[in-house]
């Protein structure tokens, strides 16, 4: 009797212990940022959290859903552009679930699901557009592939906060040949510009010329600040013409010497 009682003694104390742990995994606390999708025998029953939850032993099974941004990286992608132009993209996508339920019940990986989707809606996306709107227009592409990737994964509460295009690696012979346009292209505006400026300093010219023959004397102080103008110069020898007034006061006492001889 006293080996019976032991053994009931060890046995009570065994289901007690046993008792205890079930008691205790029984209480889950949830960070702020946490969710809990509760299935009781296997049939969804709800959402709990954050705090301190109750789970019913054995007949509750709890999947812990975390709720903050989550960024990954796109896998390089060789992409065929519209103009057949062959470029490796890669690109960075945050997204956060909004619906835990949905992301557990609807889906069996979520992570892997919105990768794959993600891959195959920026081939799909970039292979319609030019190699020059690809390079130009980032912010209009990341808009469409947010639309798109937000729009596939609407159904397993995932909502796509951002898509980044992050490199596009060309083929050398492109880069070299990208290369040689902006050369031509810069050569092209210094070539504009350096004949725009020779129309204006003609215009301006003509406009001072037209201006300064209108009247004499504005030739002659033209003509006395070049000659002060070089005389600044020590280097420079300086041959001082015959001023113009003095050259027409000889022709005025010349043509008076002729009609005074004249019978």
């Amino acid at each position: 009797m006293q080996a019976l009682a032991g053994v009931l003694t060890v046995f009570v104390v065994f289901i007690a212990f046993i008792l205890f742990i079930m008691l205790l995994r029984a209480f889950r606390v949830l960070n702020e940022y946490e969710r809990a999708v509760i299935f009781r025998l296997g049939k969804y029953s709800g959402l709990k959290g954050p705090g301190l939850i109750i789970l019913i032993p054995i007949l509750d099974r709890m999947v812990k859903v975390s709720l903050r941004t989550i960024a990954f990286d796109v896998p390089s992608q060789d992409i065929i552009t519209k103009d057949n132009v062959s470029v490796k993209v890669n690109a960075v996508i945050y997204y956060r679930v909004v619906e835990p339920d949905k992301a557990i019940i609807q889906i069996e990986d979520f992570n892997y699901a919105s990768s794959l989707v993600s891959q195959t809606t920026l081939r799909s996306v970039l292979g319609q557009s030019d190699l020059d709107e690809l390079l130009s227009h980032r912010d209009m592409i990341n808009s469409k592939l947010t639309q798109i990737i937000d729009r596939e994964t609407e159904p397993w509460g995932i909502k796509i906060m951002n898509v980044e295009l992050k490199n596009v690696d060309l083929p050398q012979e492109m880069i070299r040949a990208m290369g040689r346009q902006a050369e031509a292209e810069r050569d092209k505006r210094a070539k504009i510009i350096n004949s725009e400026g020779e129309f204006l300093s003609a215009t301006k010219l003509s406009e001072a010329a037209g201006i300064l023959g209108s009247n004499p004397n504005s030739m002659q102080l033209r003509y006395l600040q070049v000659m002060t103008e070089i005389a600044t110069e020590k280097t420079s020898t300086l041959i001082i013409p015959l001023p113009m007034e003095m050259l027409k006061y000889f022709d005025i006492m010349n043509k008076k010497a002729e009609s005074e001889t004249k019978p």
